[in-house]
């Protein structure tokens, strides 16, 4: 059992990652097995890199640690054993990991979440989990900036390039 002081140091520390979270998301974990659990914390651990965090947290110290926070939205939620996995970057590889789990293991389920302040169900965050990851989304936008200027400095180069074709091809006739 944890004392006081320990019970307020674990909410200082809950919501300072609650605040620096870009989204967070609970879940029931009530049925699942100890193997299941590890083999999902790994996953987390591996494919996170420090950004993901899964945590099995008292209700109590969690509705604290997220008053004046994002997550505050989901206080209704706290029914229950609760998990709560964060991320500190990408929300869409956590919601990737976490909706595959519950697939695998049924008796994992998915409450609720929260995104940019906005919370969602369990279907937004299975939308959220199809689309690509964030490092996917910015390599497309910026291969669709770098396009224009691509095309512009091929447009610019090509007048030059014909020239010296041209030249070329009636050097190697002045030859023959």
């Amino acid at each position: 059992m944890l004392t006081r002081a320990q019970k307020e140091e674990k909410v200082a520390e809950l919501h300072e990652k609650l605040g620096r979270a870009t989204s967070v998301y609970l879940a029931d974990y009530r049925g699942t097995s100890v193997e299941a659990v590890n083999r999902l914390r790994r996953r987390i651990r591996r494919e996170g890199q420090g950004a993901f965090e899964y945590e099995v947290v008292k209700n109590t110290l969690l509705e604290r640690a997220a008053s004046k926070t994002d997550a505050a939205v989901l206080v209704d939620e706290l029914q229950g054993p609760t998990v709560v996995a964060i991320s500190f970057g990408d929300p869409v590889g956590l919601a990737k990991i976490l909706v595959d789990f519950a697939k695998d293991v049924e008796v994992f389920r998915i409450k609720a979440g929260v995104l940019a302040g906005r919370k969602l169900g369990r279907a937004e965050i299975g939308q959220l989990a199809t689309l690509p990851p964030l490092d996917e989304i910015r390599a497309k936008l910026l291969g669709l900036i770098q396009a224009p200027a691509t095309k512009i400095a091929r447009l610019v180069g090509e007048p030059g390039a014909q020239i010296a074709r041209a030249l070329a091809a009636r050097g190697r006739q002045a030859q023959e």
